[in-house]
């Protein structure tokens, strides 16, 4: 049951994550600025499905990990951390900028400098993500060969 929660926790993250910057890129490049003010607001909307599907991605992480002196569990766990500190740090902060700046008509220069930052950092989360998908599967092989 852990392993399909945690599963299911890290693929909603990683399809969230993907689906928040692609939108953003889109409206960025071809968007109106009311367009850009939707789509931050319904990013902000979207943390209450995102911030969930991490923690739960995370907690079951580190659950299954118990035990396994691996070095690809170990990456697995620093990828996580990183993930986590780049949400909380940069793009939780930078949805709720954005959100507000957008609603309030205010595109300057420090709006596009946030922008490009949430953009980094948000492709910097989907490779990391992406990267423990890949191990997550691996691992999955792995047990499943022992297990034979």
């Amino acid at each position: 049951m852990k392993l399909k929660l945690h599963a299911f926790g890290g693929a909603i993250a990683l399809l969230t994550t993907t689906c928040f910057w692609t939108s953003t890129a889109l409206v960025e490049l071809f968007g109106t600025h009311a367009q850009i003010a939707q789509v931050k607001t319904a990013i902000l909307y979207g943390m209450a499905l995102l911030i969930p599907a991490m923690a739960t991605a995370g907690a079951t992480g580190a659950a299954l990990s118990k035990g396994w002196r691996l070095p690809e569990v170990a990456a697995k766990s620093a990828r996580m951390k990183m993930i986590a500190a780049n949400g909380l740090l940069i793009l939780l902060p930078s949805a709720v900028f954005l959100a507000i700046r957008a609603n309030a008509g205010q595109f300057d220069t420090l709006f596009y400098v946030v922008q490009a930052l949430e953009l980094l950092a948000g492709a910097t989360n989907i490779t990391l993500l992406t990267l423990n998908l890949r191990a997550g599967l691996a691992l999955r092989r792995r047990r499943a060969a022992r297990g034979r």
